[in-house]
């Protein structure tokens, strides 16, 4: 396997290759139907990128299709790739599909995931299962199929949308708070793989965001975002090419704080905070 020797990152040199120019960049986006997704798709589209927009939903990511075409993305340049996770062999098939079309991808980010709001006297094996298989064993089996065609290709980047609910503990994030704690691990190790030999890891860790999922939470949301905001904090961390791209800052920053605090006051600070 050859490697790609990095040349001019110093100390404080960005830890990925900053992407700031789309236009004619092949995005992929798995998990494009609604929230952060779709509003990234529609940004990238306003910015020039050919896209391949995947979920389950076919007929949801025909409308965001529709709207991307809106903002000047030509019909052949935006297509669709139904899409599920959860399902062994959907990805490599769609990822073939993309392929096929391309003849390879610059960036993939990894989005697709669910939520549900769960106490620990509320867990049960179906939810418990159909979060780990979406949210973490369907994107590390997608990102299995997709490491070595980036290795072939000597170039690309993998973009894995984590969430401040992996930092630390949270209340009614008793599934998907630990999923997405291993994607942040994950994030971190394909870095130290991946890195040396030319292809980018970013980790996308947003605060709350008014998705259709947490609509389901019934407690204040600090910091809450528009998905259109975080789209916008999405593009300008791949712009300074961050390996972290968290967002709100004045939010994100105050719960890595918190893990510096010995436990009783962390815990008092979170339940004071969420109410819970």
């Amino acid at each position: 396997m050859t490697t790609v020797t990095r040349s001019g990152r110093g100390l404080f040199a960005p830890l990925n290759t900053p992407i700031r120019n789309w236009q004619g960049r092949r995005v992929w986006i798995v998990g494009a139907s609604t929230g952060i997704g779709e509003a990234l798709a529609l940004d990238l589209a306003a910015r020039g990128a050919r896209l391949a927009l995947s979920a389950r939903g076919v007929e949801r990511l025909q409308a965001v299709r529709a709207a991307c075409m809106a903002r000047g993305v030509a019909a052949s340049d935006c297509v669709v790739e139904a899409l599920d996770l959860a399902r062994d062999a959907d990805f490599a098939r769609a990822q073939a599909a993309v392929l096929a079309r391309w003849g390879g991808v610059d960036l993939v980010v990894f989005n697709a995931g669910t939520y549900r709001p769960l106490r620990a006297w509320e867990l049960s094996a179906e939810a418990v299962r159909e979060t780990v298989e979406l949210n973490l064993v369907g994107t590390l089996c997608g990102v299995g199929e997709l490491v070595p065609v980036l290795l072939r290709q000597g170039s690309g980047a993998i973009a894995l949308v984590g969430s401040v609910a992996g930092y630390g503990g949270l209340p009614k994030a008793t599934v998907y708070g630990p999923t997405k704690a291993a994607l942040i691990n994950l994030a971190e190790t394909l870095y130290l793989d991946l890195s040396p030999r030319g292809v980018d890891v970013f980790l996308i860790d947003p605060g709350f965001v008014a998705t259709p999922l947490t609509a389901a939470n019934d407690f204040h949301m600090p910091a809450l975002q528009t998905p259109v905001q975080a789209a916008q904090a999405i593009v300008d961390g791949l712009a300074r090419g961050d390996f972290e791209i968290h967002f709100p800052k004045r939010f994100t920053r105050v719960l890595k704080a918190l893990q510096w605090l010995p436990r009783r006051f962390y815990f008092r600070l979170v339940r004071r905070a969420t109410g819970l």
